[in-house]
Parts: structure tokens; C-alpha cells; sequence
């Protein structure tokens, strides 16, 4: 099954963050949990986590993008 890792509510004064750095690349294995992008959203950076254990599939905002709230920021395709 394949997930979106979403950009969730950082901030009740922002809409947007910032792609600051991913911590994986396409095709890494990555553990429920584990960290995988930097984000900043109003001047503090905050680390997303995969929701779920298996491979990263697809990156959709590279770093240095803006991404509103609910945005989608990757895919990963489950562990079985």
C-alpha cells in the first residue's frame, strides 16, 4: 500500500513551511517514526516522521519548496 507523508499543522500563525532538507532519499528503507524531511514554519525547524515502515517512493516537494498545510510531501510504499 502505498502512504502520503503530509504536511500536518506546525503552527496556528502559518498555512506554509519551508522544505529545509531531506534526511532520506528516494528508494531508502525508513522505520515508522524515523525522521525524514526538515521543515521550518515561522523561524523554527521541525522534523516529519514517516507514518508508516518501507521504502520512500517519491519526493514531491524538493528542498527550499513552500507547502501549505494538508500538502502532500512524499509517498511510501508499506512494508508487508
Amino acid at each position: 500500500m502505498v502512504v502520503e507523508v503530509v504536511l500536518q499543522e506546525l503552527s496556528p500563525e502559518s498555512d506554509y513551511a519551508t522544505v529545509q532538507r531531506w534526511l532520506k532519499r528516494e528508494g531508502d528503507v525508513v522505520a515508522a517514526g524515523e525522521a525524514i524531511v526538515e521543515v521550518e514554519a515561522d523561524k523554527a525547524n521541525f522534523e516529519i516522521e514517516s507514518p508508516v515502515a518501507g521504502r520512500l517512493a517519491s519526493i514531491y516537494a524538493v528542498d527550499g519548496d513552500e507547502v501549505k498545510t494538508g500538502g502532500v510531501l512524499a509517498l511510501i510504499e508499506e512494508s508487508a
